[in-house]
Order: C-alpha cells, then structure tokens, then sequence
C-alpha cells in the first residue's frame, strides 16, 4: 500500500499534541498505521512539540538530561491519552492489512467496529449507500458506497478525515485509493464519484455537519445525519 493522499501537516501536529477530536483522532491514527510518510512527518511534528515544551522551562544544567525528560514525559502523556506516537507505531509489526485477509479493518478501527468488514450490520441510507455508526462516538462512520455513484456535492462545515480502506472515489481532488487520506475543511467543496467494480468502503470523522448545495441532499440530510 503506497498513498498518495496524506494528513495535513496542521493535523499531524494536532494529533501529536493530543488535541484532535477524538474521532479525527481515531481515523489519523488508521492512516498513520499504513502511511510511514505520515509517520515521519509525526516524528518531525513530535520533536517540535518537544522542543517547544522545552523552550517553556527554565535551562536547566544538564540540557540533554533535560531534553531526554521533557520527551519521555510527552510520550507518556500521548500514550495515557491512548494517542500512539510514531516512534511506537514503528516498532509494532506492521499493522497493513493482511493480503489473506482482505476484510481485515485497521487495528485502530477494532474497538469501534470489530475486526472484520464481514462481521459489520450496514444501515441503508440511500440508494447504493450504507453506513454504520460507532456505538460510543455517533460522529465516527463507515461508509460503503457502490461502484459508479456520484455523491450530492457539498462542502463541510469545519473538519472531515475520511480514510479509503477498499475502492476508490474521484473528485475535484483526485483519485482517493485504499491507504489514502482525504484530509478537508471548509474551504473544499467537492462531489465524489465512486470508481467501477468493487464498493468504495471508508471510514470518516466530522466534527460539523455537511453541507450540501442542492436542496433535495439539504432535505434528506436529517434523515441520514452526515
């Protein structure tokens, strides 16, 4: 799995500091699983956030000692919050999903919707259009979307992350395939058109409702809540 599509460097440094909403929090944490670009990038935005928190205390006589605390501190903080860090995520075997398995979901995805895309109960909310919500988090959503279908257009009322586990979608953006990230915000108004042969499945966090342009998607939205 090669992305192409990655998290925004202001969102690789939110997570870092643990200040992501939790469901965006949750789904960068299934792209950074898969994306060792985004991963690096973490590392980067980790060591700023160390030195930045170093810059806030007093120099201290023996710097290095200092500098060695203040990040084990940090660390340990993101990992209390259960935010792994990249140097954690490249330690563990590595977390693709298994060429046996093709239903496999992300690790991070497992407390929420199970291991399995087998095992899920989809929710009709739309022609050639399923979803299923996470039980503790409502504004965490699988999305399947069948082969050939053009989405109503909209824009996004602040943050959306949606990371593509199987199909693909085109849009004014792109291609979006399995390991790519669609990382929005308000200023990005598109219209997603599934690719042919298999369901686009993804999985998305909004901290805002969509909005939509036509008025049919507008009067429908309160029925399927996206």
């Amino acid at each position: 799995m090669n992305p192409h599509h990655h998290l925004h460097e202001s969102t690789l440094i939110s997570y870092a500091a643990g200040a992501l909403p939790s469901p965006l929090n949750i789904v960068a944490g299934v792209h950074l699983e898969q994306c060792p670009h985004c991963r690096a990038q973490l590392r980067q935005a980790e060591a700023i956030g160390s030195v930045l928190m170093e810059q806030t205390q007093p120099a201290p006589a023996a710097a290095e000692q200092r500098r060695a605390q203040l990040r084990e501190a940090m660390l340990a903080q993101l990992a209390g919050e259960g935010i792994p860090s990249a140097e954690s995520m490249d330690r563990q075997p590595s977390r693709e999903r298994p060429e046996a398995d093709p239903d496999h979901l992300p690790v991070a995805l497992h407390p929420y919707f199970g291991s399995s895309l087998r095992n899920l109960r989809w929710r009709w909310i739309g022609p050639g259009m399923h979803c299923i919500r996470a039980e503790q988090m409502p504004s965490l959503i699988m999305l399947k979307i069948a082969p050939g279908k053009c989405l109503p257009m909209h824009s996004h009322g602040r943050s959306e992350l949606t990371q593509i586990l199987r199909g693909s979608y085109n849009d004014a953006l792109g291609l979006f395939a399995p390991g790519d990230m669609a990382d929005l915000d308000e200023d990005v108004e598109h219209q997603p058109v599934t690719a042919p042969g298999v369901p686009c499945i993804c999985v998305s966090a909004l901290d805002a409702p969509l909005v939509f342009s036509g008025w049919l998607a507008r009067k429908l939205q309160r029925f399927v809540k996206l």
